[in-house]
Parts: structure tokens; sequence; C-alpha cells
């Protein structure tokens, strides 16, 4: 059968998500999974973005052998230039360059005419072409650009060298049968159709990205670009997870398919859940606690005699299954770096796998069973405490019906404890009223949210929150046994990337 071409844009356009900016480490760490999905091609960043971004694209690009590393450029020859170098270590490497072509575009934010972005797309593909045969371009705002000049562009760059031609639904304006005759219309009308791959990429404004891409690839897409759990700024974008198990299990319409093992799915939801702080809703397709969860007794009766009656597709397909960990207290460092290694974790130093094993060992002696997505969150906290402002030294809350809950706790501030007390309405927000007493952010709390991490009453709780200050807006994480830990861990977490010297959060701005 014909492949699709996967191309992930998790740790790009994933990553424009408010709060959701990754470390170097994180992304390496995503990297891998992905790999190890067979994703076809990794968009890793927007190496012109910072310092910081083109970093994490040349480390990654470095540690991929697989899959395709690919770096976002737009029209100008610094970002292009800044991206060739970025991937110059890959071993297969791409970069992708972009430029609007709708007239609101044009002329409102590019104030260039419609001759003047031919030779700017032109050129950048030259330029991409000193440092990789494999160049892929975007017409950003496809979905409101005239056909005419889209046929025109697109000619333009495939005789100067593009590999990949990739249509843009950037607002999530479309639906599917509109989008899939755009494809059918370019596809007969642009000279040099044939010998170029035909990408989509869909948000999902109107909640139809994953439709209107396989509407395009039915109409001969054959790369389909979307994210992990359908991560991506303002509504997100095609879900990874929902194009690929579309294929795979109504092959009889598509006769096609994809490298992906389908096996890894779960896995790297629940990383870039983890990573990113945005947790998966219940219900979401296929990564959803309860997408293969039955309640009715009419449903529950006609699975348990026959699966297919209400399933179809099975839950260890696309890996639901119980993914422990079979080590405890008494096991040692050997294993445990061996099962960080299959994870696709590499500590950078025998101190962080010493840290990360005594962190272990503590959260062992608290749960009598530890999961894979447990290691995740016990290095992700590893990660954050070693870049930590603020501390949690100690905490003791008091909550008692009838009576006004209050939290006593020690902050360590750079180094330097102080103890603080406060009253709230509950015992969380005692804590975080405690924590300001301290720290003094006047952030705003826009998101508080709790998971568990597995099941199980012994569970660890997964607490994030997003805090916005200043116009920043960022996630922070906590991950404990204890509810009211995990939320201070996670308030914490927060004010120390408000306070961080960072790079850029969004890679667009």
């Amino acid at each position: 059968m014909e492949q699709i071409i996967i191309f992930d844009t998790t740790l790009r356009d994933g990553e424009q998500s408010p709060g959701a900016a990754m470390t170097k480490e994180e992304k390496i760490r995503i990297a891998r999974q992905l790999e190890k999905l067979g994703v076809d091609v990794i968009e890793a960043g927007f190496a012109a973005a910072s310092p910081g971004d083109f970093e994490a694209i040349s480390e990654i690009a470095k540690v991929i052998k697989t899959s395709t590393v690919c770096s976002l450029a737009r029209a100008s020859e610094n970002d292009v230039r800044r991206a060739g170098e970025a991937i110059k270590h890959a071993a297969k490497g791409r970069i992708h360059t972009f430029i609007a072509t709708s007239k609101i575009h044009m002329e409102n934010k590019l104030r260039m005419s419609e001759d003047q972005v031919v030779e700017r797309a032109v050129q950048a593909v030259k330029w991409a072409r000193e440092y990789t045969e494999d160049v892929e371009f975007s017409a950003e705002d496809a979905v409101r650009s005239e056909i005419d000049f889209l046929v025109r562009v697109f000619e333009a760059v495939i005789e100067a060298g593009a590999k990949t031609i990739n249509v843009p639904d950037t607002v999530g304006y479309s639906i599917p049968e509109v989008w899939g005759e755009r494809f059918a219309i370019l596809l007969k009308r642009v000279k040099g159709a044939d010998k170029v791959v035909w990408s989509t990429h869909c948000h999902n404004d109107l909640g139809m990205a994953v439709a209107n891409s396989l509407s395009a690839v039915m109409n001969g897409a054959r790369q389909v670009e979307c994210t992990i759990n359908g991560l991506g700024e303002r509504a997100g974008n095609a879900s990874l997870e929902e194009i690929v198990m579309a294929i795979k299990t109504r092959n009889d319409i598509f006769n096609l398919s994809t490298r992906i093992d389908t096996t890894q799915i779960v896995p790297a939801s629940k990383l870039v859940s983890t990573i990113t702080g945005y947790p998966v809703q219940p219900n979401k397709a296929i990564v959803g606690a309860n997408a293969f969860a039955h309640e009715s007794g009419i449903h529950q009766d006609g699975v348990l005699k026959h699966r297919e009656t209400y399933e179809i597709m099975r839950a260890e397909d696309v890996g639901w299954g119980a993914n422990k960990l079979t080590l405890g207290k008494l096991s040692g460092r050997n294993a445990f770096r061996t099962r960080l290694k299959e994870l696709g974790i590499e500590l950078e130093s025998e101190d962080a796998l010493n840290a990360a094993f005594a962190r272990f060992k503590e959260l062992a002696d608290k749960k009598s069973e530890i999961f894979d997505e447990d290691l995740h969150a016990l290095v992700s906290d590893e990660v954050v405490q070693e870049r930590e402002l603020f501390k949690l030294s100690y905490l003791q809350v008091a909550s008692q019906t009838g009576e006004i809950p209050h939290a006593i706790l020690t902050l360590s501030v750079d180094g330097a404890e102080q103890r603080t007390e406060a009253d709230g309405g509950g015992p969380v927000d005692a804590t975080f009223k405690a924590i300001e007493n301290v720290v003094g952010s006047d952030a705003e709390l826009l998101l508080y949210s709790v998971n568990n991490i597995t099941s199980g009453t012994d569970a660890q709780g997964e607490v994030t929150v997003r805090l916005s200050k200043g116009g920043r807006i960022v996630n922070g994480q906590g991950a404990d046994t204890d509810i009211v830990v995990a939320s201070a861990k996670a308030y914490l977490n927060g004010l120390n990337k408000l306070y961080a010297k960072a790079e850029k959060l969004n890679p667009q701005v």
C-alpha cells in the first residue's frame, strides 16, 4: 500500500500553546519517543526564534537517526540559514520555509505585492537548497488564498527545487468537502504536481482539523502535519493519534498505510501531557482515559460477548495496558538506569542519575507499584528542581470540618529559608496564599487541574497550574502522592518559570 508521511510538529506548533514551552532536555525526550513511535518527520522547532530553540534543534539532530529532523524558517535569509545550521548534523535533515499567500496577510502583515511574495518564496527555497535537498514550502493561510495565486506560487517553488508542498489551513477556517476540493484542484492545475509530495496542515478552530486532513488525503495529499494530543495554539492542530488510527481502522476506504508503531501512541500521549502540563480530556478519542470504557449495561454485555460489537479497535493496539515497572525499593541503580533508557530518558550525569534514583526509592516507599508514567513525572520533577529559585522545604496543612484551613510552610528562596503561614478557603488555597506571602508575585491563577498519573488510591497526583503575569503565561507542574504537596510544587514550578531569565516562550513571537 502507498504510505502516508506523518509529519509531527508537537515540538514546534504544539509548543506555541500558552505555557507549553519546553526545555532542551524535554524536547529531546519527546523527540526520542516520536522516533520510537515511527514518526517520519519531526519538526523540532524554529531555529531563528531564539538561541535556545536553535540549540535544541541541533541536539535533536545529533541524536535522532531514523526520523527526518526539520526546522521551520520564515522566507528570510537569516531564518533559512539558521535552520540550515541547526540541522547540519542530522542523519536526515529538512528545512521547512513559509510565507503568507492570502490577500489579508500580504496586505496587512507582509505589506508585499504578489510579485514580491513569489520572488521571496523562490529565493527562500534556493537558500534552503544550499543546505539540503529536502526542502518543504508552505503557503501560510492557503485556506483564504486565491487559487490562481496558489498555483503560481507552487509552480515557482517547485521549479526552484522544493520537494514537499504544504497547504495549510492556518486559521482552521475550512470544512472537509471544500478542503478536499482545494487539493484536487491544485494537484490538477499545478505544473510539476506529480514531482512533489503534497502535504496538509490543519488547525482545529472549528473542530474539523482531523476531518479536513483526511479529506485532503483522499484527494491526493500524502503527508499529514499533526501533533500528539492535538496540541497547538488556539484550539490546536490535527491530532496524530486520530489521523493514524483513522487510516488504519478504515483501511477499506483509504487503502493507505503509515510507518507508525501504534502501540507507542499512548506512551507518547502521556509523555507530552506530562511535560507540557496539558492534561488529556477523559473522552478524547484514542488516548483519553474513557476511550475504551463502557458504562452502559447494553454495551458491556455486547463487549463481553464479542468485543467488536462496540469496539472498532483494540485498546492494546494503541498502547493501553499495564505498563508497569517491576522495580521496588530493593532494586539497584543498573535496573533503574536500564528502564530509563528504554523509555528514552538519558540523564546528563551520574549525579543526576543518583538524585533521580534516590527520589525513585522515596516514591517506592509510598506506593506499591511504580509505572512508567511515574518515572516520567519523577524525572521531569528532578530536572525542574535543578533550576529552582523557590523550593519547598516544609509544608504542614491543617484542615478539618468546621475549621478554617491553615497552612504553615518553609520556602527556600535562592538558598535562604523563610517560614510563613496563611488561612484559606481550602488546604490548597491556604498553601498558595502562604507561598504568595513570601514571593509576592501577584500572578493571576488561570488554571488549576488535578489528574492521577496512574490508577489506584496510592497513585501520584499530577497538578497543573497556569499563571499569568505581565503578558507571560506559564504552566507549572508538580507530582506527589499528597495532592496538597503536589499543588505547592506546581505553583512554585510556575513561579520559577515566571522569574527565570527564559528564552521566548512562543517561538512565533
